[in-house]
């Protein structure tokens, strides 16, 4: 019996009691297994109570200072005394230690953009992160998943965790997708078929001649999401596309594994694209998924084109398709948050935030900032947003009265436009 990509990737990372690693080693799903991490993440949010723990372990140092990352992304740049509290803690930590990636405002990004970006994820490492979108680096070939911020401490301090092996689930993908149509649908149709606690502590492969056809930034915007069906991490084998990413970028030498043939899902699913248009997820959860053309009855106060889900530069140079020689309704505040400082001086250079400036739209330095109901961007009682972002649960952008839809970055720019819900077609025919 072969194995998943998961289980692969986990079994070369197995220690033994000892601590040293004994790989490979044939690890089942439900095995609970101690396996050494790549990298370790957390940001203003997690790490102060990471860092906490860290102490209380009373242990001088890290277990290595280049695999120990702090990004302050979430209330940054600091909205208020309490979040710029949070971020001192994280930048006297890493002075502190030394360590090698901690990232300063002007020089950062929203974390599950910037590790990508910078080369700290390679293909078939296990990263753990004190946020529950790490799963985003599946997309690279590696297994990354979110922790709880006293595990985090563990592993900064002794770089391993214990894990218990999940089972996977295959999503297979079919045919051309349609016009305006990328990641984004294809994860939001996915939960809407599978719920959000349809993947509860698996590992989604996704696989198919469709995700072989899928850029990057769609990989990554869909990895992103594998949390929100519950996911325990989201895969994506590796190829020509991945390496032609990583390369150039990877800080280290990497590992590439791939699923055996005869290896055992708990379930496999199949699904045509060639039906799907674009999608918008309804309050309040995210697998309240609907076609974006059944929802054009929905007035909006604001749109959100970024996050860590969609603010890569792709993204944005899909809104200014869009939004290039048009104006942003008078009705609607339209917020576009590019990914990294990258992302943003890309969007200058291709003259992508001219075209949102003029179209009537605020253009932020990175951060996570409305995503969460941080700031940049908070909800009144009944207003409502069209949002990039990956999460609509009640209260999650502003006020419990509020509402957030779900879109990909096309349908949120041509909602700007129009004041409601709207497709792409809608605006530029």
């Amino acid at each position: 019996m072969g194995h998943t990509l998961a289980e692969k990737i986990i079994g070369e990372h197995v220690l033994d009691e000892r601590g040293v690693g004994v790989s490979p080693c044939e690890v089942w799903p439900g095995d609970l297994v101690e396996v050494a991490v790549d990298a370790v993440l957390a940001n203003d949010i997690t790490a102060p109570i990471a860092i906490r723990e860290f102490e209380n372990l009373g242990v001088r140092s890290v277990f290595d200072r280049e695999r120990v990352i702090l990004v302050p992304d979430h209330f940054t740049p600091n909205k208020d005394i309490k979040s710029a509290e949070q971020c001192r803690v994280l930048r006297e930590f890493a002075r502190h230690q030394h360590l090698t990636n901690y990232f300063e405002v002007g020089r950062m990004g929203i974390e599950h953009v910037l590790l990508p970006e910078q080369g700290l994820v390679v293909p078939g490492d296990i990263v753990v992160g004190a946020d529950s979108h790490t799963c985003t680096y599946g997309a690279l070939g590696a297994f990354a998943t979110g922790m709880g911020s006293t595990d985090i401490a563990i592993a900064m301090a002794t770089g391993s965790i214990w894990m218990r092996v999940p089972e996977s689930l295959r999503v297979i993908y079919q045919g051309e997708l349609q016009p305006w149509v990328d990641g984004k649908d294809l994860i939001l149709y996915t939960i809407g078929q599978i719920g959000v606690s349809g993947a509860l502590y698996k590992s989604i492969e996704f696989t198919g001649p469709t995700i072989d056809r899928l850029p990057m930034a769609g990989r990554l915007t869909m990895a992103n999401m594998a949390i929100e069906a519950g996911g325990k991490a989201g895969l994506f084998g590796v190829d020509a596309a991945t390496i032609d990413y990583v390369d150039g970028r990877a800080q280290r030498p990497y590992h590439i594994y791939a699923a055996d043939p005869d290896a055992r899902y708990a379930s496999t699913l199949q699904i045509d694209v060639s039906g799907i248009s674009p999608q918008v997820a309804y309050p309040h959860l995210p697998e309240n998924v609907h076609p974006a053309q059944e929802a054009h009855d929905v007035r909006i106060d604001q749109a959100v084109i970024g996050s860590c889900t969609n603010g890569r530069l792709e993204d944005l140079r899909v809104a200014a398709d869009i939004l290039r020689g048009r104006h942003v309704h008078p009705d609607v505040r339209c917020i576009i948050i590019p990914g990294s400082q990258q992302v943003y001086l890309d969007a200058i250079h291709e003259g992508l935030v001219e075209i949102f400036v003029e179209a009537g739209a605020a253009f932020s330095t990175p951060t996570c900032g409305p995503c969460l109901g941080g700031h940049m961007g908070i909800l009144a009682a009944g207003e409502r947003a069209i949002s990039t972002t990956n999460r609509n649960f009640r209260g999650r952008m502003g006020h419990p009265d509020s509402e957030v839809y779900l879109s990909g970055p096309a349908v949120a720019a041509a909602s700007a436009v129009a004041g409601h819900i709207a497709t792409p077609e809608e605006i530029l025919r």
